[in-house]
């Protein structure tokens, strides 16, 4: 009796810096919680030796060389001129337009590079540099921004999480650590493609994290900190690119087969109809959590919040759905079905970009962790899964995503409707995630409910 009212009353600061130290003083804990970190290290690694974004296709190469040429103009130029046009300061050649913060950043990795390979970062000569060892410095610069920032995130999200909100078995634990370290979607992204992810969505579990302990002071400073680093400047709302660009699985992209809203609204008109969509959508899930606030509402708040930027914002791109992934792996071990299904049909959303930079074998690869770690043996809400019209539902979207992997690879296009097969897909993928936004908005419906009932229960006593 004694515990279970222990679980309903709020923790106190300092019996959850108690819980804290027995979580991590565990006998056996730590050892497993290092040996996953190195695995995870380990899988990041032999992702970064395959291709990246960009590689080796002048002009303008891709992402990898964005990074790489802004660490050579805050390296070079006096910072009043890093966001200026000049005569060694071309804009149009990947000029620097996010915050400060990403900015240091840059300058910060540009001294590692500059100090064992001085030429990968000369002013102007350096473009498309590509020799093998700047390559090796530029991917070691993501694996140490991850080890440095998201890894310990993610260790304090978890103590915060098992020591206030959820009481789970050390399998659990460990499951869940290993779910969020081992994410194919950012994994691919950041040491395949080439970003730097891992630094944003680092503070931006930290942030999550704090205010789940809560210090909101501290989770404050750090979301700031995270939209500060990857929300860009002059592209903050990039009017002048279209309401969507490339293959997105998004409101917009997916319903311009039927509705041309380019050709049909002005630019101005989408960009008020945009933001309208994504504050009405946002709307519901904020209202829930004013009206129930707890830890649970909160987080189903960011994944549906998240989604709704996801769905509506003005200019998306296939890697934005990094951040409903991130929420979703909070909830790993209550809403695992949800969370699995999210990472399927992200990763299937991300396939075209994967498959141009030449990054199918890491695809393939982390697909199958992923599979065997969600199906590991531990304690789960999702342990027995009975039979339903929802089952046979399932099943048709996974041999849809599988079968549709293989069409992308094998069969080439009419030449009528080159881009059929990113559509079907971009398709199929916005109606797996539309159905998690409507699931994510009646859990949290369900939880005002309870809230209520509770509130009843106790007028009553």
């Amino acid at each position: 009796m004694e515990k279970k009212t222990k679980k309903a009353t709020k923790p106190s600061r300092d019996g959850s810096e108690s819980n804290i130290w027995s979580f991590l003083t565990q006998k056996g804990t730590a050892a497993s919680f290092i040996c996953i970190t190195l695995f995870a290290i380990l899988v990041r690694i032999a992702v970064s030796i395959h291709p990246y974004s960009g590689a080796g296709t002048p002009p303008k190469y891709g992402d990898y060389e964005a990074q790489r040429h802004w660490m050579e103009i805050t390296l070079n130029l006096p910072v009043k001129e890093w966001y200026r046009n000049s005569t060694v300061n071309d804009l149009k050649y990947w000029g620097l337009d996010y915050p400060p913060l990403t900015a240091y950043q840059s300058y910060i990795h540009g001294l590692f590079l500059r100090y064992f390979d001085p030429q990968s970062v000369e002013l102007y000569t350096s473009r498309g540099y590509e020799s093998y060892i700047g390559k090796l410095l530029m991917r070691w610069t993501v694996l140490l921004s991850d080890v440095l920032i998201f890894f310990p995130a993610v260790m304090y999200f978890i103590i915060v999480y098992y020591s206030g909100i959820h009481e789970g078995s050390k399998s659990g634990r460990l499951w869940h650590f290993a779910m969020i370290l081992l994410n194919p979607c950012l994994i691919l992204i950041d040491h395949g493609h080439f970003q730097y992810n891992c630094i944003s969505l680092g503070l931006t579990v930290a942030a999550v994290s704090a205010i789940l302990s809560d210090r909101d002071i501290v989770g404050s400073i750090l979301f700031s900190f995270a939209l500060n680093h990857k929300q860009v400047l002059s592209r903050l709302a990039p009017f002048e690119r279209g309401i969507y660009e490339d293959y997105v699985a998004n409101f917009w992209c997916t319903t311009s087969v039927i509705v041309k809203w380019k050709r049909l609204f002005s630019t101005q008109a989408l960009r008020i109809l945009s933001l309208v969509s994504t504050v009405s959508t946002c709307l519901p899930s904020m209202l829930l959590l004013i009206l129930a606030p707890s830890r649970r509402n909160f987080l189903f708040g960011l994944l549906s919040s998240s989604l709704s930027f996801y769905f509506f914002s003005f200019q998306v791109h296939e890697k934005s759905i990094l951040l409903p992934l991130l929420p979703a792996s909070f909830l790993a071990i209550d809403e695992p079905l949800i969370f699995r299904w999210l990472t399927y049909f992200a990763l299937l959303s991300m396939f075209p970009l994967l498959r141009r930079d030449e990054l199918i074998l890491p695809y393939i690869a982390l697909y199958g962790l992923f599979v065997l770690l969600y199906n590991a043996p531990v304690q789960r809400e999702d342990t027995r899964e009975t039979r339903s019209p929802f089952t046979t539902l399932k099943y048709f979207a996974i041999a849809c995503s599988l079968l549709l992997h293989i069409v992308y690879l094998m069969v080439t296009p009419p030449r009528r409707y080159p881009f059929l097969f990113e559509a079907v897909m971009m398709l199929l993928c916005f109606c797996q995630f539309f159905f998690v936004f409507m699931y994510t908005n009646m859990k949290q419906w369900e939880l005002l409910k309870l809230s209520s009932q509770t509130v009843r229960e106790k007028k009553n006593i």
